[in-house]
């Protein structure tokens, strides 16, 4: 299995220009490709969610679901763990995750996704999402952090039935701030594409940040920000009113440190947040107030947050 096998077939041409470049000599070695594939379903014997299908292939895998929630103790919470410090140049990173119908799930990262630093090639993560019927996940992943001179694409496709709810953040700083590393990265690109259960297209997001380029804390980009986050919930239309006034009652709290907004999705699908910051740690706090919205408006349960050690 080789890389350029792994690589995704629609790669911008931002991306595509550092293809030109020299490839990684040893980029067929174990490791530059990871692969987690996982399907959840519903056990009908308990009510519990649980993993029923799973596939890992290092540097990608997972931790055993745990029920973390006393409000929604059939949720199953699992963590993305890797081996690895971060993603190197020429890595390819595939995640498949299925949701039978009827289930409730959380998924996360151990930590933070570091991009290192890159002299050929590029790094790509393909992430799918597919809800099913009557089903509510979400997908929460800590900071993606590049590293200077880092290339990273990230393309993510959503399928989400007409009949269930996806809450889907992402978040980007700067770099390695504490070692006086800021927006020195070359590129960092990601493409989200959400369909209905039906192959419907509801709606296509892109963040494309390329600070050698572009001076990104100018006013009108970032301006006095760094960070960067974004939260998609993609639920009924019946309670989308309500989570976009809650979230925007909930942006004024912060309006000292952050800025953000909030937008409908089309045909009211859902809702759109994007919040600036100037600290990883406020825009998570922010996010995690989000989904607590989310869940609490759509679920009618609380949401303490992520345990992690």
């Amino acid at each position: 299995m080789t890389v350029d096998s792994n690589s995704p077939k629609n790669i911008p041409p931002e991306i595509e220009a550092y293809i030109t470049e020299p490839q990684q000599p040893t980029a067929d070695r174990a490791g530059k490709v990871g692969i987690l594939r996982l399907k959840f379903e519903r056990d009908p014997d308990t009510g519990k969610t649980v993993i029923r299908e799973q596939y890992c292939r290092v540097p990608l895998c997972i931790q055993r679901a745990m029920y973390l929630e006393e409000s929604l103790p059939a949720m199953a919470y699992v963590y993305i763990v890797s081996p690895s410090g971060g993603i190197l140049q020429g890595d390819r990173y595939s995640i498949d995750i299925a949701l039978s119908n009827n289930t409730c799930a959380h998924v996360t990262t151990q930590g933070a996704t570091r991009i290192y630093k890159m002299e050929n090639n590029y790094a790509t993560q393909m992430v799918g999402i597919t809800v099913g019927e009557g089903s509510y996940f979400e997908y929460i992943p800590d900071q993606i952090i590049p590293f200077h001179n880092s290339r990273f694409y990230q393309e993510v496709e959503l399928r989400v039935h007409d009949d269930a709810t996806m809450v889907y953040s992402e978040m980007i700083v700067p770099g390695r701030v504490a070692s006086g590393e800021a927006f020195e990265y070359d590129i960092c690109y990601i493409k989200t594409v959400t369909r209905n259960h039906q192959g419907k297209p509801r709606f296509m997001d892109i963040i494309k940040l390329e600070p050698k380029k572009q001076g990104l804390t100018v006013e009108g980009i970032l301006g006095k920000f760094e960070v960067v986050g974004t939260v998609y919930i993609i639920t009924k239309e019946r309670y989308v009113k309500d989570i976009k006034h809650e979230i925007i009652e909930k942006i004024k709290e912060f309006k000292d440190k952050m800025s953000g907004g909030v937008s409908t999705l089309p045909a009211g699908q859902g809702v759109v947040v994007r919040i600036l910051g100037k600290t990883a740690g406020d825009v998570k706090t922010l996010i995690f107030e989000v989904v607590r919205i989310a869940r609490n408006q759509i679920l009618g349960a609380s949401f303490s947050g992520i345990r992690k050690a």
